[in-house]
Order: structure tokens, then sequence, then C-alpha cells
């Protein structure tokens, strides 16, 4: 039996729990400000806090896999379990893991995100083009075979990133534009969305490309980083329905009380579902 697609599953979730994507962030500065210690118990209660408030009514969870990572191998057990219980509340799991690099080993951590049979399996996971979007092809071919998704960086919020980023090609589009393009053509034909995305910052203003991609548009920066839904219609234009704004620390500062953290994340959904049907 054919799986339903991630970008048809995503579509389905933006439509009935509203456009957003929480990050969860455990970083030693936000578990302190919940009056956590940085150890695994923290980690524990900080993660087990935010899938509780969230994991029954926001679109898209996205745990960032290297602050679990730090603590090892019981970091991850606590990352598997919240994948785990976070997809069984029925959100979509996007790990954000940012993964890059060739053949088998681009293939092993296909593996690792995109298999169901592993525990850390998630509905897409984000992974770095810029060793050729090619070498991509171990997570692309493994997403469609079980109806997950690739979140592809094109245009990232961290000014360090246009170096690479806006760069030219030989033909004279931006290295950026080169990615976009080629998610647009894996995303072809594709109703009512691809299950290819494109990471592009909220921040940037004016992006100066092309984001008609037929897939998912994630946005970070909004909130902490500057960025307001406000901002999406000017950044992505004709596109804005296909975002899907990710904020981190402008929800999880409101822990750790559950009713915050569910306040928090339900006055961004709302903000841009108005900025989007404004547009």
């Amino acid at each position: 039996m054919t799986p339903e697609p991630f970008g048809t599953r995503l579509r389905r979730a933006m439509d009935t729990r509203g456009p957003l994507c929480v990050g969860i962030d455990p970083h030693a500065s936000l578990l302190a400000s919940w009056g956590l210690d940085d150890d695994i118990a923290g980690l524990e209660r900080f993660t087990r806090t935010v899938v509780e408030a969230l994991a029954d009514r926001v679109a898209v969870l996205k745990p960032q896999s290297a602050f679990f990572e730090r603590f090892g191998s019981r970091g991850v057990a606590v990352l598997e379990k919240a994948v785990a219980e976070a997809r069984a509340a029925g959100a979509l799991v996007l790990m954000d893991a940012k993964r890059g690099d060739i053949g088998s080993t681009m293939g092993a951590y296909a593996a690792t995100y995109l298999d169901k049979d592993s525990p850390l399996f998630s509905d897409a996971v984000t992974v770095s083009p810029y060793l050729g979007f090619g070498s991509l092809r171990p997570a692309l071919d493994a997403a469609a075979a079980c109806g997950a998704g690739v979140f592809v960086l094109a245009l990232t919020s961290n000014p360090e990133g246009a170096e690479v980023q806006r760069a030219t090609a030989a033909d004279g589009r931006s290295l950026a534009q080169v990615m976009l393009d080629h998610m647009a053509a894996e995303n072809e034909g594709a109703t009512p969305l691809g299950s290819v995305g494109a990471v592009v910052g909220a921040t940037l203003g004016d992006a100066g490309v092309d984001l008609a991609i037929n897939g998912p548009l994630l946005a970070p920066g909004i909130g902490a980083q500057g960025a307001t839904p406000a901002d999406l219609p000017g950044v992505f234009g004709a596109s804005v329905g296909n975002v899907v704004p990710s904020v981190s620390r402008g929800v999880l500062r409101h822990g750790p009380a559950v009713s915050g953290l569910r306040e928090a994340a339900g006055r961004f959904a709302d903000e841009v579902r108005a900025a989007v049907s404004e547009s």
C-alpha cells in the first residue's frame, strides 16, 4: 500500500491545526529559565512538558537533535521517546538535524530518520544540499518510499549563510535559486503540496528568489530572531500560503506552565492565519 505523502499530510495539518511549527530546543539557558538543571533530568522534564502541552494541537514539532545529542545516549533516548509521543498525539515531527553527506553516509542518515523501523523515524528531516543537490538522493528516495518529507536549506536566517547561498553559479543564478529549482523539479505534479520543502528565513526581507517550488517553505526566525508573522507576505509573496513559520523561544519562554505554552502557540498560529489571509 502506497503511503500518504508528507505534503498531503502537512497540508491537512496546517489547515486543521494552523500553520505553525514549534521548535523543541532545550539549550542550557532555556532550561535554566524554567528552573531546571542542565542535565538529563532537566532535559527529560523540559521535553516531556513541551510534548504534553503542544503535540495534540500544533501542526509540527521540530526537535533540534544537537541539544539532545550533547547528552550522549541518554539524550538520544529522550529524543526517541519525544518523537514517538509527539507523533502518537497527532503532531508531525520534523527532525532538525541538517544532515549533509554523500553516498552511503547520506544513506545512513536517511535510514536514521526516514526508515519506519528506526527509533528516530520522523515525518520529515532537515538536510543541507551544499555538497551538491544530487548528494541528497538517498534521503529524497527514502522519504518518498515511506511518505516522509525533506526540508532542504536554501536561504537561511543566519547572516553567514549569504556567503554560500547568495554566491553565483556559472549560469548566473544564485546557488540558493539552483537548489530551489531542484526542489521544484522534485515536487512537479504533486497535489496539494509536494513533500520536498525549502528552509527560507523569515528575517530576510525580500528573498529575491523564486519560491514557487510547489512545496512547503519552513520559515525560521519568527519571535526571538526578530521576524513577526506580519513579515511573512513581504518575504514569501505569492507563496505565503505554503509557509510553515517556525518559532522556538517565542513560545518556549512561556513555560514551564503547560497553559503558558499553549496560549503562546495559539497566539502565534492566530497571527500567522491573519497575516496569510490578508496577503
